[in-house]
């Protein structure tokens, strides 16, 4: 049996374009889609094939208080991380815990 794994992580943004700029400067490297009618929204293959996206927020969905952690190589962060563990915070106000290796 396998073992369970997050194959896709969805949050919706008011500060969709700020939160994408973020997420880029950690290394996520994001490309703009659509599908079909739906939103145009930015989305990021991860490690494994795991999918992070950010889409613009409606009434009806928006992203409430998350914590996501992220695995990123240092040197390629902008600007470029020290070593270690790192706890920032995005656009939106979540927290997220960087581990910079």
């Amino acid at each position: 049996m396998a073992t369970p794994r997050a194959t896709l992580v969805v949050i919706y943004s008011d500060r969709a374009e700020e939160c994408r700029a973020f997420y880029a400067a950690l290394g996520l490297g994001f490309v703009r889609e659509q599908h079909g009618r739906g939103a145009v929204h930015h989305a990021a293959v991860l490690a494994e094939g795991a999918v992070f996206e950010i889409y613009p927020a409606t009434a009806e969905r928006s992203t409430g208080a998350v914590r996501l952690g992220f695995t990123v190589e240092a040197r390629l962060a902008m600007p470029p991380l020290e070593p270690g563990r790192h706890t920032l915070t995005d656009p939106d106000g979540r927290t997220v815990d960087v581990v910079a290796v």
